[in-house]
């Protein structure tokens, strides 16, 4: 059972980190009677602006005297739980949580909770997309869009929450109707031991669920035990409950019910998408969501922004912007299947928090494929083929390969690395990529 009906009354709240979500944690706390404060590591915040005049705020760091003292510590998913100020507050005997566990001991109506290294907005917004399109009052939040506890009040039959390791690190009280690990591979190891600990704070989210859906290709995304109770259902191109059957010259998107649409009815293109829709069916059916959701859902839903997204076509060249690729595992998702009928002009680099890229050889190294490198680890990322390119910047890399277009080329921005070295975010990145795309020579 979730915590319902948590008394915080005269608690001291410490919410450390502001932005959209210690915004939230304010709003959501600041009628329950507790002692508030708020501190963050940045010295000018985003959100700070917005605090209320009587809530003592501390900035520039974390303020070790505020934390031990506290009762309970609200923490941002972007800092470590093994931050030493957080470390000696725990010791203390602080209950230390994060926002997505404050939901989960609020929220009334089931949970369908989504992570993974790579396509979960896709399958987060998908399945959103399937129980809107079946009428139901969903609500959809967590790692995507709005804060999770900005959906209380909104009386949702369902909630569909995309949550990250980072947060799941912080939640306890979950018990989610559906949940699944769409796939893992190595990212954040700047913040991690290993890919073993990585996983660990991923398999939190199976923890009470009462339906896991698994990625059939992938051994990470399983349970290490499957609780009592639980059912299990697994997605694959094959070999699966919920996979690919051929029939003639058509592939059909399959349940363990039916063939329920081919895939040329569907928008989203690419192995990699048609393994997205088999998870989100399978978690959509596990929550209850009528069919006639799901077939209209599959069928109008073209993709996100910045994924696999093409962005211009001039002269038989296409313009493909993967710039959510911040990990390798989402530019071997790219790349896997992937046919060019002439060059595949690729474009890698950024931050790659401590990955090892070396999983990328076997997918880059071959006659049509040039690797144009750039950023923090650009170096690195030119090591793995005889046929890279270094430059400094993306728009380099841009003007360097324009004049060897031809018809049948691609240029694909899939960077296996975080943006933040040279960009706001991904999609700051992949807004530039387009711009750069569609400027005449």
């Amino acid at each position: 059972m979730n915590a319902r009906g948590v008394d915080y009354t005269g608690k001291r709240v410490t919410i450390v980190g502001l932005g959209k979500t210690g915004l939230s944690c304010v709003d959501y706390f600041f009628n329950k009677s507790v002692k508030l404060q708020v501190m963050d590591t940045r010295q000018q915040p985003a959100g700070v602006e917005q605090l209320p005049s009587d809530v003592p705020v501390h900035t520039g760091g974390l303020n070790a005297e505020w934390l031990v003292s506290s009762d309970l510590i609200v923490l941002s998913p972007g800092i470590a739980l093994t931050t030493p100020e957080i470390q000696q507050a725990i010791a203390a005997g602080v209950e230390v949580v994060g926002d997505i566990e404050l939901f989960c001991r609020e929220a009334k109506a089931p949970i369908v909770a989504i992570t993974g290294s790579n396509g979960k907005s896709t399958v987060t917004t998908l399945v959103y997309e399937m129980a809107k399109a079946a009428g139901m009052n969903v609500g959809v939040g967590g790692n995507i869009g709005i804060p999770a506890l900005s959906l209380l009040d909104k009386n949702c039959e369902l909630f569909v929450l995309e949550l990250s390791s980072f947060q799941l690190e912080t939640t306890y009280s979950l018990t989610a109707a559906a949940a699944t690990i769409l796939n893992i591979s190595e990212d954040h190891m700047n913040r991690y031991h290993d890919l073993a600990d990585y996983r660990q704070a991923k398999l939190r989210i199976y923890h009470q669920a009462q339906t896991l859906i698994i990625n059939h290709e992938d051994r990470l995304s399983y349970p290490d035990n499957q609780e009592s109770g639980q059912q299990l259902f697994r997605f694959a191109a094959q070999d699966a409950d919920y996979y690919l059957a051929k029939e003639a010259d058509k592939t059909y998107l399959t349940t363990p019910q039916k063939r329920l649409l081919a895939v040329d009815q569907i928008k989203l293109s690419g192995r990699h998408n048609y393994m997205n829709a088999l998870a989100a069916i399978a978690l959509a059916e596990a929550a209850n969501v009528p069919e006639v959701g799901i077939v209209q859902a599959l069928k109008n839903f073209a993709g996100l922004d910045h994924r696999f997204q093409t962005v211009h076509e001039e002269n038989g060249v296409r313009w493909v912007n993967d710039s959510k690729a911040t990990n390798v595992g989402s530019t071997q998702a790219a790349l896997n299947g992937l046919e060019v009928a002439g060059r595949l002009y690729l474009l890698l680099g950024g931050d790659g928090k401590g990955a090892d890229f070396s999983e990328l050889k076997p997918l880059i190294n071959k006659t049509n494929i040039f690797c144009y490198c750039f950023g923090q680890d650009k170096q690195a990322l030119a090591a793995l083929s005889t046929q890279s390119v270094i430059v400094d910047t993306m728009e380099q890399a841009i003007q360097a390969i324009r004049p060897l277009l031809k018809a049948g080329d691609m240029v694909l921005l899939s960077p296996a690395c975080a943006s933040l070295d040279q960009f706001a975010n991904f999609e700051v990145r992949g807004q530039e990529f387009a711009r750069l795309a569609k400027q005449t020579t």
